[in-house]
């Protein structure tokens, strides 16, 4: 590999700001320079919100694209944008390790000091949920764009605050405008959130193994026990769940939930147990889940 590598990133200020954070990683570990190269997705160009979208993969798609097409070398992703099936051609090859996983409010006030009736932007289903079992009082307005895009809205007045991921606020140096921070008893995660996917061809060995040095293990772990709850449960990135898995070097501990989409039930469960049993953590998790009717609350998200 003499030539520089090329990484594939969506265009987004976002994205290229994350791509780049694991470019100048990768370089600074093993000294091999690293092209970026700007990818438009089909989850850049639609106007559709992304409920309607289906959410899974619309911002992972073209990337993919590229690779399997040799345009690229490997790609960086959100995470929580990746579909929980694997796709044989694709190996994940390295998780960095995750940055803040909370959700933040960007706004004048803190969540609990907005007035009743206030307006808050996001286009995520699961916030909504949660958000309204917190403050039924509040209107929950759907949102589309980009990080700036969705922040420009509280000064131009169409929203008083809007809640966006606390790891992408930070990426992008906007974390002066957070007025607060969820806890996971507040808002549980969506399954992935702050953490960074790479991924190249399975067929790559030379790239697997290079690749490979930025992986995280505790990272690995709890991420695979989310999304494994995620895929168990056959929903979505758009559907109304949360979770969240800390590996502490001994312990992995999961907490998952669905949500109504009014806010009024919920199904929560937690669990413990060696990080080795990621995947069957999750897997038990979610079935505790559909015994007390999680399918139920999805099913009436999705109608």
């Amino acid at each position: 590999m003499s030539r520089p590598l090329k990484l594939g990133t969506r265009r987004s200020l976002m994205a290229t700001t994350q791509s780049r954070m694991v470019a100048d990683a990768y370089t600074e570990l093993t000294g091999h320079a690293i092209e970026l190269v700007g990818v438009t997705t089909f989850g850049d160009v639609s106007k559709a919100h992304l409920a309607q979208l289906g959410g899974t993969g619309v911002f992972v798609s073209a990337l993919r694209d590229k690779l399997l097409e040799g345009e690229i070398d490997f790609a960086v992703h959100s995470l929580k944008d990746l579909p929980t099936k694997a796709d044989p051609r694709i190996e994940l090859v390295a998780l960095p390790a995750r940055h803040d996983h909370r959700d933040a409010l960007v706004g004048p006030v803190a969540f609990a000091d907005l007035p009743a009736g206030a307006r808050v932007g996001t286009g995520s289903p699961r916030r909504v949920a949660m958000l309204r079992a917190l403050r039924p009082d509040l209107e929950y307005v759907p949102i589309r764009g980009n990080a700036e895009t969705r922040i420009g809205k509280i000064a131009a007045g169409e929203l008083d605050a809007v809640v966006l991921a606390a790891a992408g606020l930070n990426r992008i140096g906007r974390t002066a405008e957070i007025a607060d921070l969820f806890g996971i008893d507040q808002l549980l995660p969506a399954p992935g959130q702050g953490a960074l996917a790479v991924e190249c061809l399975s067929d790559r060995a030379d790239l697997v193994e290079f690749l490979s040095v930025l992986d995280d293990p505790r990272t690995r772990s709890a991420v695979t026990a989310e999304r494994t709850i995620l895929a168990a449960l056959e929903a979505g990135c758009s559907a109304p769940v949360g979770a969240f898995g800390l590996d502490d070097g001994q312990t992995l501990h999961l907490t998952a939930a669905v949500v109504a989409i009014d806010g009024r039930q919920a199904v929560r469960k937690s669990t413990a147990g060696s990080p080795s049993e990621a995947e069957d953590l999750g897997r038990r998790l979610a079935a505790e889940m559909l015994h007390e009717g999680a399918d139920r609350l999805m099913g009436e998200q999705s109608h």
